[in-house]
């Protein structure tokens, strides 16, 4: 039976794959992110930084599978980043970065980035690969000082890219979004649909019902 591995730690992600009806492994990258980021050449286009991320996500897993795993597997790996202003946002990591980023995120509009990398393993041999990134514009909402306050005070912003989410608490202060739903918690079900028909299967072989 082909498995299907998520190369995330992103509860989002496998919640919005587990309520598509797949209930995927997984196994967590070693990748450091932050040293990746800034090794890459600073040209570098925002929708494929998110990819190379990705990438190296899904790599990194698939070089510690398992054997069992090995003889018949897809690997996705994912990463997300909100570009706003010119610059890419990750996870703020702190209270204090979080209300930074809001501060400047507040009436602006930006764009979730996805990157997605899958990996087909058979025989223990990778035998496709791809990777693309989906993009859904958010327009945010302008909180008032105490909502932001309470807000970053439940600390769902502070690990989460680009400090917010459209599933949970930060629903509240988005007041609309343009593309794929999904995407902007993580994980595009369009982009990963296409992406494994085009790996050889078909996503309805992986639901768990």
């Amino acid at each position: 039976m082909t498995r299907l591995v998520l190369a995330s730690a992103s509860a989002g992600r496998r919640k919005v794959l587990r309520q598509a009806g797949i209930d995927p492994l997984v196994i967590v990258s070693d990748i450091d992110e932050d040293a990746l980021i800034a090794s890459l050449d600073p040209g570098l286009p925002p929708e494929a930084v998110v990819a190379k991320l990705a990438n190296a996500k899904a790599l990194s897993v698939a070089a510690q599978l398992p054997e069992d795993l090995l003889a018949d597997c897809l690997v996705l790996g994912c990463d997300s980043m909100l570009y706003l202003k010119g610059t890419l946002r990750g996870k703020p990591g702190s209270a204090e970065a979080a209300l930074r980023q809001w501060e400047s995120m507040a009436g602006s509009v930006g764009h979730l980035l996805t990157g997605h990398a899958l990996l087909r393993l058979t025989a223990g041999v990778i035998t496709h690969t791809e990777g693309d990134t989906g993009s859904t514009t958010v327009h945010f909402g302008e909180p008032s000082d105490q909502d932001l306050a309470r807000y970053v005070k439940s600390n769902e912003p502070i690990n989460v890219a680009g400090a917010f989410t459209l599933d949970g608490l930060g629903g509240w202060f988005i007041d609309r979004i343009e593309g794929d739903p999904s995407n902007v918690i993580g994980v595009s079900l369009p982009l990963v649909y296409r992406l494994v028909r085009n790996a050889g299967r078909n996503i309805t072989d992986f639901w768990s019902y």
